[in-house]
């Protein structure tokens, strides 16, 4: 495929991406309803954590639990008692993650915020500006959030896998798609992400992986790895680099509709848009 031909073809999908018609039918839809930058923070980090399965069951759950925390997801956790939201919660439950899960990750959040003020001053404190990612700001941030010790809530320091499942770490070899969904909508700031996080820079981001973006990839010769994991997600950034030096992960929108809308295919490469460009399995 000629690298000038894909690059147009990508800016063109990425410019008539209805952004801001596919907040609906996104989890970044529940940010999007707080203007306070500490809510949206807090806000967009329970999504993402909830961000797997079918959209319309994990956003149903959102929905219960946004009730119960009110206007401000930030003064809930920073008011937080655990009696009183294992009353409020109930069975709350989703897939992996029990009812006690639940409440641990508020709880966490709420120690986080107690201790640190944000989720961002966490991120910051283990980010290098000299990396070439977000590893070491992601790996540090969702190691301290393990710290915490977990008695409180489960009457022993323990941390089962309905817990452990909400927070991904790169160290382990994880695509860590939802930390990275979660990073993109805090640290971009265009389009429909909020870019409340300053001062790091947007090419340091890791693509949020998942199998439609990693399809396509292998189909444009992004990556040749098999497994979705956090070196294959690395890999398809730096391929995109090379049409974006900037602002590679603002690709993540068009690649991922095209599988989504099943625009782009198994079977499809005849059809697919990027078959333009000389794709399709040529380059697989």
């Amino acid at each position: 495929m000629k690298q000038q031909k894909l690059k147009s073809i990508l800016e063109k999908l990425y410019r008539d991406y209805d952004f801001h018609g596919r907040i609906a039918k996104d989890p970044i839809e529940f940010p999007h309803r707080f203007g306070d930058a500490r809510d949206i923070e807090l806000a967009g980090f329970i999504a993402a954590c909830f961000a797997y399965g079918k959209v319309e069951l994990f956003k149903s759950v959102l929905e219960r639990l946004f009730a119960i925390m009110g206007g401000s997801p930030y003064r809930f956790l920073a008011d937080f008692e655990i009696k009183k939201i294992r009353k409020k919660i109930g069975n709350l439950k989703y897939r992996f993650n029990e009812t006690e899960d639940i409440v641990c990750l508020l709880y966490v959040l709420s120690v986080v915020i107690k201790k640190h003020g944000s989720i961002e001053a966490v991120f910051k404190k283990y980010f290098d500006p000299l990396e070439p990612t977000i590893f070491k700001g992601l790996n540090g941030m969702v190691g301290s959030f393990l710290d915490i010790d977990t008695s409180a809530v489960y009457g022993g320091n323990i941390r089962p896998s309905g817990f452990l499942q909400f927070l991904p770490s790169p160290r382990n070899g994880s695509a860590c798609k939802r930390m990275n969904l979660f990073l993109r909508w805090m640290i971009r700031d265009t389009d429909i992400d909020f870019g409340t996080w300053k001062g790091i820079p947007k090419d340091r981001l890791v693509i949020p992986l998942d199998t439609h973006i990693a399809r396509i990839s292998r189909c444009l010769g992004f990556t040749k790895r098999s497994g979705q994991d956090w070196k294959m997600a690395v890999e398809i950034t730096e391929a995109l680099k090379r049409f974006d030096a900037v602002d590679p992960i603002k690709y993540d929108f068009a690649l991922c509709h095209q599988g989504i809308s099943k625009a782009c295919g198994a079977g499809k490469c005849g059809d697919c848009p990027f078959d333009a460009a000389g794709s399709g399995k040529q380059n697989q």
